[in-house]
């Protein structure tokens, strides 16, 4: 989807000569209209931020979004300031930005200075603060997943094309060498006739991601805790149920519930799949089918997770392909020995792979494997020696410009972002079939015209969403 509405310059020029009158002697950069040597940037050549969620990954995401100096914050909104090291580093670098709890109240006041929004918040957040801001006319930068849910991607998706705003989902190697690789790899023929993928993630030391431990496992929601002074749990709760403050919670550990976060498929996979689920026009599956769920519940996701996905036939050069995911400890890609390099000596070892997130591409030939991490890693061909033959494909190009800047430079006018909704909204409803899957600990088949689940309202429903609380229920109207 090409985006076609880069920012209105409707208040920069008050807002230069606001600043102009603060000066005796005008500093170069306002002067002349352009970035100066010290990287300052001109008000009307910048974009302006209202930032939600500043701690943890808000920070990065800020950070990222500013490195270039060509967007700045004006607004912030968390529920819980001063909740981690990096909330407090964000703070510290833009002291003079004005604080909100409310991301409503924030764009109520200050709307016509914001150009962006960033939304850097547990998942179930997502939604409701993209739609608010994309019906307010502003550009939206959100982290991945886009949504909790599969209805909440239709949603946006809708919204994209409705209010005609720029958009972007967090999943950076999106905009990489490794992606720019990829489609040279799908142009060369070098990713032809695959039809079989294999993604793989081990879990590593990260509080966000405990469920995998197994004497943490729990069978219930947690009971109360004392809410923290600072945090206004409501608003954290958002549109989803509101549950009894507990820290398993808050900050970053959310991700391990279902009622709040999904998982690591709907996490990870976003950095895992989204090469060939884009480049091999994967699209939705048709069947998912469910392999194994070690210590399965509905409160929390599985300490492991085996489940397959099957694509049918979408074109010439794109056979029908079956996906198997496999996330949790002891998971990792072994790779068949006919796709080892020889030594001199006849001998073969193996190839060293990073099993914390990656993919093995089979193409239906045998001819050799297409490995890749994640993120914006490139790819290789197993065995190794292959490469020779495809060098001019398999050599990564350079990265012109990071996944935030992309989203940057499109609100500024200047092209177009990678991972738009129209791309990441789809790629976000197959994550959601997945954690369907893990919740249910169920197979079933997938009608991909009418985007519903066949025979199974149940499941259905997992899809859905459950109803949302009151005072969020209309951002869930149908987009017309």
């Amino acid at each position: 989807m090409k985006n076609e509405s880069p920012i209105s310059r409707r208040h920069f020029l008050g807002k230069s000569a606001a600043t102009a009158f603060s000066f005796t002697v005008l500093p170069s950069y306002l002067a002349l209209g352009k970035k100066d040597k010290a990287g300052n940037v001109p008000p009307s050549q910048r974009l302006n931020l209202g930032c939600v969620g500043v701690g943890n990954r808000g920070n990065a995401v800020i950070t990222g979004l500013c490195a270039k100096g060509n967007a700045m914050p004006v607004a912030f909104a968390d529920v819980h300031y001063n909740n981690s090291p990096r909330g407090e580093k964000t703070l510290a670098a833009f002291p003079d930005v004005r604080r909100f709890a409310d991301f409503r109240v924030m764009l109520d006041t200050m709307g016509d200075d914001i150009d962006a929004v960033s939304v850097a918040t547990p998942d179930h957040t997502h939604f409701v603060i993209a739609l608010e801001a994309m019906r307010r006319g502003k550009q939206v930068y959100v982290e991945k997943p886009l949504t909790h849910t599969f209805r909440e991607s239709e949603l946006l998706m809708q919204a994209e094309k409705k209010y005609k705003v720029v958009t972007q989902m967090g999943n950076q190697g999106h905009t990489s060498g490794g992606a720019s690789q990829f489609q040279q790899l799908v142009k060369g023929g070098v990713a032809k006739d695959i039809n079989k993928i294999e993604a793989f993630f081990k879990p590593f030391k990260h509080p966000g991601i405990w469920f995998y431990e197994k004497e943490q496992r729990i069978e219930k929601y947690p009971g109360a805790e004392e809410i923290p002074a600072a945090l206004n749990w409501d608003l954290w709760c958002g549109p989803a149920e509101m549950k009894p403050y507990n820290s398993l919670y808050h900050p970053q550990t959310w991700r391990a519930f279902f009622l709040y976060g999904c998982g690591i498929f709907g996490d990870w996979g976003a950095h895992i799949l989204d090469f060939a689920h884009d480049y091999l026009e994967l699209g939705l599956p048709s069947r998912v089918e469910k392999i194994d769920m070690l210590d399965h519940n509905q409160i929390i996701f599985p300490r492991l997770s085996k489940l397959s996905m099957h694509f049918p036939k979408r074109g010439k050069s794109l056979p029908p392909v079956d996906l198997i995911w496999a996330d949790g400890y002891g998971v990792k890609p072994e790779v068949d020995e006919q796709y080892w390099d020889k030594k001199e000596d006849g001998s073969s070892n193996h190839p060293n792979l990073d099993d914390t997130g990656s993919t093995l591409l089979h193409r239906k030939d045998g001819k050799f494997v297409i490995y890749r991490g994640s993120h914006g890693s490139a790819s290789s061909l197993l065995p190794r020696v292959t490469m020779r033959e495809y060098a001019q494909y398999v050599k990564q190009p350079k990265v012109i410009q990071s996944h935030q800047e992309n989203f940057v430079q499109a609100c500024l006018g200047n092209g177009t972002t990678t991972s738009p909704f129209s791309v990441s909204g789809e790629l976000t409803q197959l994550l959601h079939l997945g954690v369907a899957c893990q919740y249910l600990n169920e197979s079933f088949d997938f009608d991909r015209k009418t985007k519903r689940i066949l025979g199974n309202t149940h499941a259905q429903a997992i899809l859905d969403g459950p109803e949302a609380r009151p005072g969020w229920r209309d951002y869930y109207k149908p987009i017309v």
